[in-house]
Protein backbone atom coordinates (compact mmCIF):
# COMPACT_ATOMS: atom_id res chain seq x y z
CA UNK A 1 0.00 0.00 0.00
CA UNK A 2 2.91 2.46 -1.06
CA UNK A 3 4.53 2.12 2.50
CA UNK A 4 1.72 3.83 4.32
CA UNK A 5 -0.32 1.04 5.79
CA UNK A 6 1.42 -1.65 8.03
CA UNK A 7 -1.07 -4.40 8.50
CA UNK A 8 1.31 -5.94 11.30
CA UNK A 9 1.34 -2.59 13.62
CA UNK A 10 -2.76 -2.56 13.06
CA UNK A 11 -2.98 -6.13 14.09
CA UNK A 12 -0.75 -5.78 17.19
CA UNK A 13 -2.91 -2.27 18.22
CA UNK A 14 -6.09 -4.22 17.67
CA UNK A 15 -4.55 -7.29 20.41
CA UNK A 16 -3.78 -4.18 22.64
CA UNK A 17 -7.02 -2.38 22.58
CA UNK A 18 -8.69 -6.08 22.94
CA UNK A 19 -6.83 -6.87 26.28
CA UNK A 20 -7.41 -3.47 27.63
CA UNK A 21 -11.34 -4.32 27.11
CA UNK A 22 -10.85 -7.56 28.87
CA UNK A 23 -9.52 -5.94 32.10
CA UNK A 24 -11.65 -5.90 34.41
CA UNK A 25 -11.18 -2.24 36.20
CA UNK A 26 -11.54 -0.17 32.43
CA UNK A 27 -14.81 -0.79 33.03
CA UNK A 28 -14.64 1.76 35.73
CA UNK A 29 -14.26 4.51 33.50
CA UNK A 30 -16.93 4.06 31.06
CA UNK A 31 -15.48 7.71 29.11
CA UNK A 32 -12.07 5.33 28.60
CA UNK A 33 -14.21 2.24 27.16
CA UNK A 34 -16.04 4.37 24.73
CA UNK A 35 -13.09 5.74 23.53
CA UNK A 36 -11.02 2.58 22.72
CA UNK A 37 -14.33 0.78 21.49
CA UNK A 38 -14.43 3.42 18.65
CA UNK A 39 -10.66 3.15 18.33
CA UNK A 40 -11.36 -0.33 17.93
CA UNK A 41 -14.39 -0.39 15.48
CA UNK A 42 -12.08 1.47 13.39
CA UNK A 43 -9.12 -0.46 13.40
CA UNK A 44 -11.24 -3.89 12.77
CA UNK A 45 -12.80 -2.45 9.74
CA UNK A 46 -9.40 -1.32 8.37
CA UNK A 47 -8.03 -5.00 8.82
CA UNK A 48 -11.12 -6.55 7.45
CA UNK A 49 -10.79 -4.33 4.60
CA UNK A 50 -7.35 -4.90 3.92
CA UNK A 51 -7.60 -8.56 3.72
CA UNK A 52 -10.66 -8.35 1.72
CA UNK A 53 -8.62 -6.39 -1.06
CA UNK A 54 -5.66 -9.39 -0.53
CA UNK A 55 -7.75 -12.38 -0.96
CA UNK A 56 -9.91 -10.50 -3.79
CA UNK A 57 -6.39 -10.00 -5.67
CA UNK A 58 -4.85 -13.16 -4.86
CA UNK A 59 -8.05 -14.53 -6.40
CA UNK A 60 -7.55 -13.14 -9.77
CA UNK A 61 -4.20 -14.08 -9.39
CA UNK A 62 -4.69 -17.58 -8.98
CA UNK A 63 -7.47 -17.59 -11.79
CA UNK A 64 -4.85 -15.83 -14.14
CA UNK A 65 -2.89 -18.47 -14.03
CA UNK A 66 -5.81 -21.08 -14.21
CA UNK A 67 -6.22 -19.22 -17.72
CA UNK A 68 -2.69 -19.47 -18.85
CA UNK A 69 -2.46 -23.04 -18.02
CA UNK A 70 -5.72 -24.04 -19.45
CA UNK A 71 -5.60 -21.86 -22.17
CA UNK A 72 -9.21 -21.16 -21.75
CA UNK A 73 -9.48 -17.58 -22.08
CA UNK A 74 -13.70 -17.61 -21.40
CA UNK A 75 -13.03 -16.40 -17.46
CA UNK A 76 -11.22 -13.48 -18.60
CA UNK A 77 -14.57 -11.22 -18.75
CA UNK A 78 -15.15 -12.18 -15.04
CA UNK A 79 -11.62 -10.65 -14.42
CA UNK A 80 -12.39 -7.62 -16.16
CA UNK A 81 -15.23 -7.05 -14.70
CA UNK A 82 -13.87 -7.20 -11.43
CA UNK A 83 -10.94 -5.03 -12.09
CA UNK A 84 -12.32 -1.57 -11.99
CA UNK A 85 -14.55 -1.98 -8.48
CA UNK A 86 -11.42 -3.61 -7.20
CA UNK A 87 -8.55 -0.76 -8.48
CA UNK A 88 -11.72 1.67 -7.05
CA UNK A 89 -11.50 -0.37 -3.43
CA UNK A 90 -7.97 -0.18 -3.87
CA UNK A 91 -7.41 3.83 -4.25
CA UNK A 92 -9.82 4.51 -1.89
CA UNK A 93 -8.54 2.24 1.39
CA UNK A 94 -5.17 3.85 0.13
CA UNK A 95 -6.88 7.39 0.59
CA UNK A 96 -7.64 5.97 3.75
CA UNK A 97 -4.10 5.18 4.79
CA UNK A 98 -3.27 8.97 4.58
CA UNK A 99 -5.67 9.88 7.07
CA UNK A 100 -2.61 9.52 10.06
CA UNK A 101 -3.02 13.18 10.91
CA UNK A 102 -3.38 13.58 15.35
CA UNK A 103 -6.67 14.25 14.90
CA UNK A 104 -8.06 12.55 11.62
CA UNK A 105 -9.78 10.19 13.05
CA UNK A 106 -12.14 12.98 15.10
CA UNK A 107 -15.08 14.14 14.54
CA UNK A 108 -15.65 17.57 14.12
CA UNK A 109 -17.46 20.65 13.69
CA UNK A 110 -17.88 22.52 9.98
CA UNK A 111 -18.76 26.43 9.93
CA UNK A 112 -19.71 28.37 7.09
CA UNK A 113 -19.08 32.18 7.26
CA UNK A 114 -20.43 34.14 3.55
CA UNK A 115 -18.18 37.14 2.52
CA UNK A 116 -19.34 40.05 1.95
CA UNK A 117 -21.72 40.31 -0.76
CA UNK A 118 -25.20 39.91 0.93
CA UNK A 119 -27.45 37.79 -0.12
CA UNK A 120 -25.71 36.43 -2.98
CA UNK A 121 -22.63 35.56 -0.34
CA UNK A 122 -25.49 33.88 2.01
CA UNK A 123 -27.45 32.02 -0.51
CA UNK A 124 -23.74 30.57 -1.66
CA UNK A 125 -23.09 29.81 2.20
CA UNK A 126 -26.80 27.53 1.91
CA UNK A 127 -25.72 25.81 -1.72
CA UNK A 128 -22.59 24.76 0.01
CA UNK A 129 -24.19 23.74 3.38
CA UNK A 130 -26.16 21.35 1.24
CA UNK A 131 -23.09 20.35 -0.76
CA UNK A 132 -21.61 19.24 2.78
CA UNK A 133 -24.69 17.47 4.20
CA UNK A 134 -24.97 15.66 0.38
CA UNK A 135 -21.67 14.67 1.07
CA UNK A 136 -22.20 13.54 4.49
CA UNK A 137 -25.40 10.92 2.98
CA UNK A 138 -23.09 9.26 0.79
CA UNK A 139 -20.64 9.04 3.29
CA UNK A 140 -22.77 7.23 5.67
CA UNK A 141 -21.45 10.74 8.31
CA UNK A 142 -24.20 11.58 10.65
CA UNK A 143 -24.63 15.23 11.02
CA UNK A 144 -26.29 17.72 13.41
CA UNK A 145 -26.45 21.42 13.44
CA UNK A 146 -25.22 23.32 16.27
CA UNK A 147 -25.95 27.35 15.18
CA UNK A 148 -27.99 28.67 12.14
CA UNK A 149 -28.54 32.27 11.67
CA UNK A 150 -30.83 32.67 8.40
CA UNK A 151 -30.24 35.71 6.38
CA UNK A 152 -32.55 37.90 6.01
CA UNK A 153 -33.52 37.19 2.58
CA UNK A 154 -31.92 34.12 1.18
CA UNK A 155 -29.21 31.78 2.50
CA UNK A 156 -27.18 31.47 5.66
CA UNK A 157 -26.02 34.52 7.64
CA UNK A 158 -23.61 31.58 9.84
CA UNK A 159 -24.01 28.04 10.40
CA UNK A 160 -21.79 25.52 12.33
CA UNK A 161 -22.90 21.60 12.45
CA UNK A 162 -21.01 18.61 13.72
CA UNK A 163 -20.17 15.98 11.75
CA UNK A 164 -19.87 12.23 13.38
CA UNK A 165 -18.16 9.36 11.20
CA UNK A 166 -15.41 7.46 10.76
CA UNK A 167 -11.96 9.93 10.09
CA UNK A 168 -14.81 12.63 9.87
CA UNK A 169 -12.37 15.53 10.37
CA UNK A 170 -9.56 13.83 7.76
CA UNK A 171 -11.36 13.85 5.16
CA UNK A 172 -13.31 17.05 5.33
CA UNK A 173 -10.32 19.19 6.65
CA UNK A 174 -9.52 19.54 3.15
CA UNK A 175 -12.37 22.11 2.79
CA UNK A 176 -10.90 24.53 4.77
CA UNK A 177 -10.21 27.88 3.34
CA UNK A 178 -12.38 30.29 1.21
CA UNK A 179 -14.75 28.96 -1.64
CA UNK A 180 -15.61 31.16 -4.60
CA UNK A 181 -18.57 30.87 -6.61
CA UNK A 182 -18.74 33.03 -9.99
CA UNK A 183 -22.66 32.48 -11.94
CA UNK A 184 -25.39 34.71 -13.25
CA UNK A 185 -26.98 36.28 -10.47
CA UNK A 186 -30.66 34.79 -9.47
CA UNK A 187 -31.08 38.06 -7.52
CA UNK A 188 -30.69 40.52 -10.16
CA UNK A 189 -32.88 41.22 -12.38
CA UNK A 190 -30.72 41.99 -15.17
CA UNK A 191 -28.77 38.69 -14.38
CA UNK A 192 -25.24 39.82 -14.19
CA UNK A 193 -22.51 37.56 -13.29
CA UNK A 194 -21.97 37.37 -9.94
CA UNK A 195 -18.78 36.33 -7.56
CA UNK A 196 -19.75 35.20 -4.20
CA UNK A 197 -16.37 33.99 -1.22
CA UNK A 198 -17.67 31.64 1.60
CA UNK A 199 -15.33 30.92 4.34
CA UNK A 200 -15.46 27.42 5.33
CA UNK A 201 -13.61 26.19 8.67
CA UNK A 202 -13.33 22.55 10.18
CA UNK A 203 -12.46 22.24 13.85
CA UNK A 204 -11.84 18.54 15.02
CA UNK A 205 -13.80 17.77 18.63
CA UNK A 206 -11.02 16.97 20.95
CA UNK A 207 -12.72 15.13 24.11
CA UNK A 208 -9.22 14.70 25.95
CA UNK A 209 -7.74 18.57 26.53
CA UNK A 210 -5.76 18.34 29.18
CA UNK A 211 -6.63 19.07 32.87
CA UNK A 212 -3.73 21.67 32.80
CA UNK A 213 -5.31 23.46 29.68
CA UNK A 214 -7.41 25.76 31.59
CA UNK A 215 -10.18 28.64 30.33
CA UNK A 216 -9.90 31.06 32.92
CA UNK A 217 -13.52 32.61 33.74
CA UNK A 218 -12.28 36.42 33.02
CA UNK A 219 -11.36 35.16 29.52
CA UNK A 220 -14.84 34.41 28.78
CA UNK A 221 -18.07 36.24 28.17
CA UNK A 222 -21.43 34.25 27.93
CA UNK A 223 -24.47 35.82 26.59
CA UNK A 224 -27.66 34.18 26.67
CA UNK A 225 -30.06 34.92 23.54
CA UNK A 226 -33.26 33.43 21.92
CA UNK A 227 -32.17 30.45 18.98
CA UNK A 228 -32.49 31.98 15.95
CA UNK A 229 -33.66 29.25 12.84
CA UNK A 230 -36.23 28.96 10.00
CA UNK A 231 -39.60 27.70 12.47
CA UNK A 232 -41.39 24.96 12.16
CA UNK A 233 -42.40 22.34 15.09
CA UNK A 234 -38.60 21.50 16.44
CA UNK A 235 -37.44 24.81 16.21
CA UNK A 236 -36.06 26.37 19.96
CA UNK A 237 -37.86 29.16 20.95
CA UNK A 238 -36.93 29.59 24.29
CA UNK A 239 -34.24 31.86 25.62
CA UNK A 240 -31.41 29.28 26.20
CA UNK A 241 -29.12 29.38 23.20
CA UNK A 242 -25.91 30.24 24.31
CA UNK A 243 -22.93 32.57 23.32
CA UNK A 244 -19.48 32.08 24.47
CA UNK A 245 -16.47 34.53 23.69
CA UNK A 246 -13.55 34.23 24.28
CA UNK A 247 -11.81 37.73 24.75
CA UNK A 248 -8.43 37.15 24.56
CA UNK A 249 -8.63 35.63 20.98
CA UNK A 250 -12.01 36.80 19.70
CA UNK A 251 -12.99 33.35 19.05
CA UNK A 252 -16.91 33.09 19.79
CA UNK A 253 -18.58 30.22 19.87
CA UNK A 254 -22.76 30.06 19.86
CA UNK A 255 -25.12 26.87 20.20
CA UNK A 256 -28.81 26.38 20.04
CA UNK A 257 -29.47 22.58 19.58
CA UNK A 258 -30.95 21.98 23.19
CA UNK A 259 -33.56 23.29 24.72
CA UNK A 260 -31.84 23.65 27.94
CA UNK A 261 -29.41 26.49 28.62
CA UNK A 262 -26.90 24.37 30.72
CA UNK A 263 -26.58 21.70 27.73
CA UNK A 264 -25.98 24.45 25.05
CA UNK A 265 -23.61 25.82 27.53
CA UNK A 266 -22.10 22.71 27.95
CA UNK A 267 -21.89 22.44 23.91
CA UNK A 268 -20.25 25.59 23.35
CA UNK A 269 -17.73 25.35 25.94
CA UNK A 270 -16.66 21.96 24.40
CA UNK A 271 -16.12 23.17 21.00
CA UNK A 272 -14.45 26.12 22.44
CA UNK A 273 -12.07 24.19 24.35
CA UNK A 274 -11.24 21.91 21.35
CA UNK A 275 -10.55 25.25 19.34
CA UNK A 276 -8.35 26.93 21.67
CA UNK A 277 -6.47 23.61 22.31
CA UNK A 278 -5.86 23.09 18.70
CA UNK A 279 -5.18 26.96 18.26
CA UNK A 280 -2.37 26.17 20.85
CA UNK A 281 -1.22 23.13 19.22
CA UNK A 282 -1.05 25.10 16.30
CA UNK A 283 1.29 27.27 18.09
CA UNK A 284 3.75 25.19 18.86
CA UNK A 285 4.07 23.58 15.31
CA UNK A 286 4.79 27.28 14.09
CA UNK A 287 1.92 27.27 11.79
CA UNK A 288 0.49 30.19 10.52
CA UNK A 289 -3.30 29.37 10.23
CA UNK A 290 -5.29 29.40 13.14
CA UNK A 291 -8.94 28.26 13.59
CA UNK A 292 -9.88 31.99 14.02
CA UNK A 293 -8.57 32.66 9.96
CA UNK A 294 -7.62 35.94 9.95
CA UNK A 295 -7.86 36.03 6.14
CA UNK A 296 -10.08 38.32 4.40
CA UNK A 297 -13.14 36.89 2.48
CA UNK A 298 -11.99 37.66 -0.69
CA UNK A 299 -9.87 36.93 -4.39
CA UNK A 300 -6.29 36.26 -2.39
CA UNK A 301 -7.10 33.63 -0.18
CA UNK A 302 -9.36 31.21 -1.83
CA UNK A 303 -8.94 27.60 -2.32
CA UNK A 304 -11.47 26.36 -4.90
CA UNK A 305 -13.19 27.76 -7.47
CA UNK A 306 -16.50 26.84 -8.56
CA UNK A 307 -17.75 28.44 -12.42
CA UNK A 308 -21.30 27.82 -12.95
CA UNK A 309 -21.18 30.47 -15.81
CA UNK A 310 -20.17 31.34 -19.03
CA UNK A 311 -18.87 28.42 -18.87
CA UNK A 312 -18.86 24.96 -16.06
CA UNK A 313 -15.86 24.72 -13.88
CA UNK A 314 -14.60 23.31 -10.57
CA UNK A 315 -11.22 23.84 -9.77
CA UNK A 316 -9.05 23.25 -7.23
CA UNK A 317 -6.17 25.75 -6.59
CA UNK A 318 -4.24 24.11 -4.27
CA UNK A 319 -4.16 20.88 -5.76
CA UNK A 320 -5.01 21.90 -9.85
CA UNK A 321 -8.46 18.76 -9.79
CA UNK A 322 -10.98 20.21 -11.64
CA UNK A 323 -14.09 19.20 -12.52
CA UNK A 324 -16.57 20.07 -15.38
CA UNK A 325 -19.52 19.06 -13.93
CA UNK A 326 -20.18 21.79 -10.95
CA UNK A 327 -23.79 20.27 -10.77
CA UNK A 328 -22.36 17.06 -9.41
CA UNK A 329 -19.71 18.46 -7.06
CA UNK A 330 -22.67 20.65 -5.42
CA UNK A 331 -24.98 17.46 -5.20
CA UNK A 332 -21.92 16.04 -2.71
CA UNK A 333 -19.67 14.50 -5.08
CA UNK A 334 -16.83 16.54 -3.81
CA UNK A 335 -14.64 13.17 -2.52
CA UNK A 336 -12.26 13.13 -5.70
CA UNK A 337 -11.11 16.57 -4.82
CA UNK A 338 -10.39 14.86 -0.92
CA UNK A 339 -8.74 12.43 -2.58
CA UNK A 340 -6.33 14.56 -4.72
CA UNK A 341 -5.46 16.69 -1.67
CA UNK A 342 -4.43 14.22 0.41
CA UNK A 343 -2.12 12.52 -2.40
CA UNK A 344 -1.00 16.31 -2.42
CA UNK A 345 -0.30 16.53 1.58
CA UNK A 346 1.44 13.19 1.61
CA UNK A 347 4.11 14.54 -0.99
Amino acid sequence: MGGHFDIDSLRNKNKELESKLNSPDIWNNQSEVTKITQELSSIKKDITEYDRLINQIDDNLVLLDLIKEDNDDSELKTIESDYSKLSDDVNDFEVKTLLNGEFDDRNCYLELHPGAGGTEAMDWASMLFRMYTMFCDKFGFKYKIIEEEPGDEAGLKSLMMRIEGDHAYGYLKSEIGIHRLVRMSPFNAAGKRQTSFCAVNVTPEIDEVPKDFEIKDEDIRIDITRASGNGGQGVNTTDSAVRVTHIPTGIVVYAQEERSQIQNKETAMRILRSKLYQLELQKRKDKIDSLKSSADINFGSQIRSYVLAPYKLVKDLRTGYESTNPDSILDGNIYPFIKSYLRMKRN
